[in-house]
């Protein structure tokens, strides 16, 4: 009987039941809080369908981290205090739980540059060829990057957290992933969260700054249809593009190469079986393990600070000034031209495509139903897309 005794204990002792218990009462709040949390973004994912690709995983990947005692996940191995330090990888594979294994694509950039990749296959970038003044939408959206920086600064972050809570306003979760692992891997769970809840959340967050900045008249607008692209340019484009973007920021070579390469086995007429497997397999492949290492690192001690707080509102005014900056300049491009651009495409040039462009068509057609502005916004969609990556490049020149 003793001997069922000692095994029955021993099992009770392992439990994470015991775990929590000899964290003590703060320590059994702190887990309880973070399972709610992982459980309130599942909710959000899976019933109200907020990015579900990704932030279900990385709300289930919260959800097995902050279980006591599974030892998935040891936060110790990647940070010490309240930096990271330099990395044994080998003590990651000989330590490390199975979400440590999986975290080693996120440290290095690997997931963020191959879903690029699949993003790259899958984007057109036709419509921002058609029309070339796009790209200064584009550009103009990433006034809110660098508007949250400021601030970020001004409230007293770090410049390398500063930068990585500012790349929230690109409205591209890959790019702000990839950036906070390099600069701020300690926030990398709160900046993950609010950057996909933010781009679920464009038709909520943007109309009203659409009616608010944009006259009613200049809603109606309609546009010119756009000039056929040919292929020729198509095959091009990513080449030059990479060349150049690459000379002025090296950093951004993994990011924006694999967005290119991407694009360029969708165009170029000889690579559909490639372009097939980065839109579709490889894309849901690494999605997974994206999300899931990604929500491992949202631990207690990590995440419930008042950092986090500041972050998640942060990233709201980032996406809000990202907003604000493209409907602007959309405005003065109206002016400039006479009345030849609707304004409201401006609102596109935020990256997450093609949600951003939809809302604008939508928008678009509520002022008038025979308005179609979908394919036009597209040109400062994708082009956003290019400018985060742009700006994340800069960022960790600057900060790296």
């Amino acid at each position: 009987m003793e001997f069922i005794g000692t095994i029955f204990s021993n099992l009770a002792e392992q439990t994470g039941f015991a775990a929590m218990a000899e964290s003590g009462a703060v320590g059994t709040i702190k887990t309880i809080i973070m399972l709610a949390v992982a459980c309130l973004l599942l909710y959000l994912g899976i019933v109200k369908k907020y990015e579900p690709l990704l932030l279900v995983g990385i709300a289930f990947g919260m959800l097995l981290t902050n279980l006591p005692g599974s030892g998935i996940y040891t936060p110790e191995l990647w940070y010490a205090g309240s930096n990271a330090t330099s990395i044994s990888f080998s003590d990651v594979l000989h330590e490390g739980g199975f979400l440590d294994i999986l975290y080693i694509g996120v440290k290095l950039g690997i997931y963020p540059s191959l879903i690029f990749m699949g993003v790259g296959a899958m984007t057109d970038f036709g419509p921002m060829m058609a029309n070339p003044k796009s790209m200064l939408l584009g550009a103009a959206a990433q006034f809110g990057v660098y508007f949250a920086l400021l601030m970020a600064v001004i409230l007293g972050f770090d410049g390398n957290v500063a930068a990585s809570i500012a790349i929230i306003g690109g409205a591209d979760g890959p790019t702000a992933i990839w950036l906070t692992t390099q600069l701020a891997p300690n926030y990398l769970g709160a900046i993950a969260i609010a950057a996909y809840s933010y781009m679920a959340l464009i038709p909520v967050i943007q109309p009203p700054f659409m009616k608010l900045l944009v006259k009613k008249e200049n809603r109606q607008i309609k546009m010119e249809q756009l000039r056929p692209v040919s292929q020729t340019e198509k095959i091009v484009f990513p080449i030059v593009v990479t060349i150049v973007c690459c000379l002025i920021i090296p950093s951004v070579a993994s990011l924006l190469g694999c967005l290119m390469l991407g694009n360029l086995w969708a165009n170029c007429g000889v690579c559909d079986r490639l372009s097939d497997t980065a839109q579709n397999a490889l894309m849901n492949i690494v999605t997974i393990f994206l999300g899931i290492s990604v929500g491992a690192t949202a631990t207690a001690d990590q995440f419930l600070k008042v950092e986090t707080l500041l972050i998640i509102v942060l990233g709201l005014i980032a996406f809000c000034f990202a907003t604000i900056g493209g409907l602007l300049v959309g405005n003065l491009m109206c002016y400039l031209t006479h009345g030849k651009i609707n304004p409201l495409i401006g609102s596109a040039g935020v990256s997450a495509v093609p949600m951003a462009a939809r809302v604008a068509q939508v928008q678009g057609q509520k002022d008038n139903p025979s308005n179609f502005l979908l394919m036009h916004a597209m040109g400062p969609n994708v082009a956003g897309v290019i400018g985060s990556a742009v700006a994340a490049g800069f960022l960790l020149a600057v900060f790296g």
